[in-house]
């Protein structure tokens, strides 16, 4: 049977701009410490299409236990989107990675991806999870991709890459291991950690090596998403703490971003278009007459790979995680998400060869530092740069922050504001472009978080490539995760008319689904662009009214301005204030009290 998901009880908001960019703008208002995923109201639609530790996934024969059915993998991170231009009406496979490590009998140990293939509701926008029987035997709706019995496990599957020639998909092992007692984590991650022999990869380099088993993790993974099982690791593009990548249309180029200080930037060039298991490894060196050096093509090196590319004096980045491909300017735009102080994390690699980023050492001279070497150079926002292909120049598109010495307090946090952008990709609405920028915060320090609130609260933003330098305040925030979570893996339908995230580790406590990893869909941009739907239909004041902190002995503060009235226990008004987002309730008697807003939604407040 199809499953059709009906809307879960999502909170939203509306807010309105002079400048509308898609008909109006369906921006969320930031709300503090949301316990739920917060998106725009209608016109736009919300499905919760698949969520970790619930969905369960069909599994093949693994560790000698039988093919059966188990609750998916949590901590949901890249998506992918493969169309299926069969003629069969189906939209395409998802992707979805699995960050989390975890020993598992019947997935395969360490981390996991799981696919399912989606198509449209008829006469709707909403999404259908269609049923499928794959030829190794598997049937239903969601399906765990083999790793275990094709390429030895995989391990922190956090990032990848879709690929913009033909959809295929890689998942990026993160995280880098050092040897197999990491890998091992007492029992609770890999538990096989004898000598790997490679086999089958159709590398020449690699195939018949024999490796230490955590050598076998930190590698970009092709899989196949029609029939759910991995294809091979690309063990001749590096051994890396990958995060993102990309190949463009030509089918042959790669780049390729590590979550790492310093994180290198690589390019990979198939000597055949669509075999990449033949071709020529860069690092990008800023200062080379090229830009670009070759890593020689020795199965030696790919394992050594940022010891060699530094001694090659490739460029330093400060944790570079997704990399995108703009089809409107044909250019790649990657995350660089930053990291407090990284003149520690550098430092040894720049004495042995590496170089900086112009853009670092500006950033240090404007800081008033001496350089990014300097303890006291301070990268705590990151950013979003752009690679042009055509001069291999690299530019930075948009800062983080704004930026702050220290802690900003409640009354003067910003309400535009990017913190350490993660995920990336780009999104068309009718003829605009937009790039769509995930967060996950690095901490809550120097005004990414309001000073006193430890939580941090995500958010999902799209920018209108046509504003050029572009600030904080141009962009649209349309999501927000809820206590604990990241927000990642944002990816277009082809289509145009669905935006797929994740709600990625957030906080047991959520209420459910919030509690567990989610992947949603946002329906309906189509609409907007095409005119089809007009201000006055949109839902106006049809979002939750939220307080925090809960409990309290101080002061409790609001999601929104509103008129608010305190009330006792047994039912006694204590306190009413007018047109605000915060309440004094110092010296009351601890107990439970009951807060009543102008629109009658009524919140419990427990005063300590």
């Amino acid at each position: 049977m199809k499953k059709i998901f009906t809307l879960l009880a999502v909170s939203s908001v509306v807010a309105f701009s002079s400048q509308a960019q898609i008909g109006f703008d369906p921006e969320i208002d930031f709300e503090i410490v949301p316990d739920k995923v917060i998106v725009p109201a209608s016109p736009l639609t919300r499905q919760v299409i698949f969520i970790g530790g619930v969905d369960m996934v069909q599994t093949v024969d693994t560790y000698g236990n039988l093919a059966g059915a188990t609750p998916a993998k949590q901590w949901h991170d890249f998506i992918g989107f493969t169309p299926d231009n069969s003629g069969s009406g189906d939209l395409g496979w998802v992707s979805v990675n699995h960050e989390m490590i975890q020993a598992n009998d019947n997935i395969g140990d360490g981390g996991g991806m799981t696919v399912f293939k989606v198509r449209r509701h008829a006469g709707t926008d909403s999404l259908i999870v269609v049923d499928q029987t794959l030829t190794d035997g598997r049937s239903g709706q969601f399906f765990n991709v083999d790793f275990a019995n094709t390429v030895g496990e995989t391990g922190m599957n956090c990032g990848g890459i879709n690929s913009e020639a033909d959809g295929r998909i890689w998942t990026a092992e993160e995280w880098f291991r050092a040897d197999n007692s990491a890998i091992y984590g007492g029992g609770a991650g890999v538990r096989d950690t004898l000598p790997f022999t490679i086999a089958n990869s159709g590398i020449s380099m690699a195939d018949g090596q024999t490796i230490d088993k955590f050598q076998n993790f930190n590698w970009m993974v092709e899989i196949d998403p029609v029939e759910a099982r991995a294809i091979r690791k690309q063990y001749n593009w590096g051994r890396q703490p990958f995060e993102g990548g990309v190949i463009l249309p030509d089918n042959q180029t790669v780049y390729l971003g590590a979550d790492d200080t310093p994180g290198y930037l690589t390019k990979f060039i198939a000597t055949t278009p669509g075999d990449f298991t033949e071709g020529t490894l860069y690092v990008y060196k800023a200062d080379a007459p090229t830009k670009w050096v070759e890593i020689t093509n020795n199965f030696n090196d790919m394992l050594n790979y940022k010891a060699v590319a530094t001694s090659l004096g490739a460029t330093m980045f400060n944790r570079l995680e997704w990399v995108a491909y703009n089809e409107a300017d044909g250019n790649i735009y990657l995350t660089e998400t930053g990291r407090d102080n990284p003149a520690s994390r550098w430092a040894d690699e720049y004495a042995d060869g590496a170089t900086l980023a112009s853009h670092h050492i500006a950033r240090a001279q404007d800081q008033g530092v001496t350089d990014p070497l300097d303890a006291a150079y301070a990268d705590y926002y990151g950013r979003v740069i752009m690679l042009d292909v055509l001069t291999d120049e690299i530019s930075v598109v948009i800062e983080g922050g704004p930026e702050y010495s220290g802690d900003v307090t409640m009354s003067n946090y910003p309400a535009y504001h990017l913190s350490n952008p993660d995920g990336l990709t780009f999104m068309s609405v009718g003829a605009k472009t937009y790039m769509v920028i995930c967060e996950d915060l690095n901490g809550t320090s120097n005004g990414r978080m309001p000073a006193g609130v430890s939580n941090r609260s995500c958010e999902l933003f799209i920018l209108d490539m046509d504003i050029q330098n572009p600030t904080p305040v141009d962009l649209v925030r349309i999501a927000q995760v809820p206590f604990g979570a990241e927000v990642t893996g944002a990816r277009a339908t082809p289509d145009g008319e669905t935006l797929l995230f994740n709600s990625q580790h957030p906080s047991s406590s959520n209420p459910y689904p919030y509690n567990n990893s989610c992947t949603i869909a946002i329906t309906g941009w189509k609409r907007l662009a095409d005119g089809s739907v007009s201000v006055n239909e949109v839902e106006q004041n049809s979002f939750d009214f939220n307080i925090f902190p809960n409990p309290t002995s101080r002061v409790v503060h609001f999601n929104r301005v509103t008129d608010v009235a305190l009330y006792s226990a047994a039912g006694k008004l204590m306190k009413v204030e007018r047109n605000t987002k915060s309440l004094d309730i110092l010296g009351l008697p601890a107990g439970n009290y009951f807060l009543k807003n102008a629109e009658g939604q009524t919140k419990q407040l427990v005063i300590q």
